[in-house]
């Protein structure tokens, strides 16, 4: 498995040989480094711990910040750790798209989802509301209505649909096609949209 983090700039879109037009959505990861190389005579199992964005190392503890000096690294905002990373990498190494994906690939990409809040059951279970203003009812369209408890058994059950907070979940869209990739600009361009909003973090894996 390849993989590498990213930084989601925003949505645009392309044209294929067809002329019809294709949404894109455009990753920046300029300075994703190894932090940590993993092996199984020492943690038990294989894996490449890797580092993205910078952080100020003030707001850093120092044993974090030796974390990051053992591999010559500057102190990193987000980690990611990839198992059975097929590549021979070195700690403090930095990585390069053009090394790992190439243009017409198919990736997976995993991300933080918008949080919305504290939302009712229409938005965020699809509910259609109770229908018509019957029975003498006031200012109810959008509410859930019953659950089902009754006498028996007075209480409602783990996992109901109801009203909750909504979205920070961690998403994961799968078979996304690489359309272009800049190398001197370190950017690349996948088909479709990810999850997260703009400057959010993403990993991207093969």
């Amino acid at each position: 498995m390849l993989g590498i983090i990213g930084k989601k700039i925003g949505m645009s879109c392309l044209f294929d040989k067809r002329g019809e037009r294709v949404p894109c959505t455009v990753i920046k990861s300029d300075s994703c480094s190894v932090v940590q190389i993993k092996n199984e005579e020492k943690d038990g199992y294989k894996a490449v711990q890797l580092g993205f964005g910078e952080k100020k190392e003030k707001n850093t503890s120092k044993s974090v910040i030796g974390h990051y000096k053992k591999a010559n690294c500057k102190v990193k905002q987000f980690l990611y750790e990839i198992k059975n990373f097929e590549k021979e990498v070195k700690e403090g190494s930095v990585l390069i798209l053009s090394d790992l994906f190439q243009e017409g690939d198919f990736i997976d990409v995993i991300g933080l989802s918008k949080g919305k809040g504290f939302q009712g059951v229409v938005k965020r279970h699809g509910f259609t509301g109770v229908g018509g203003q019957t029975h003498g009812q006031h200012n109810r369209m959008r509410h859930p209505g019953s659950v089902g408890a009754s006498s028996f058994p007075s209480r409602v059950f783990k996992g109901e649909r109801m009203a909750g907070r909504m979205g920070g979940d961690r998403v994961t869209v799968k078979n996304l096609k690489v359309l272009k990739i800049l190398q001197d600009k370190n950017i690349i361009v996948v088909n479709g949209c990810i999850p997260g909003c703009n400057n959010s973090f993403v990993v991207l894996q093969k």
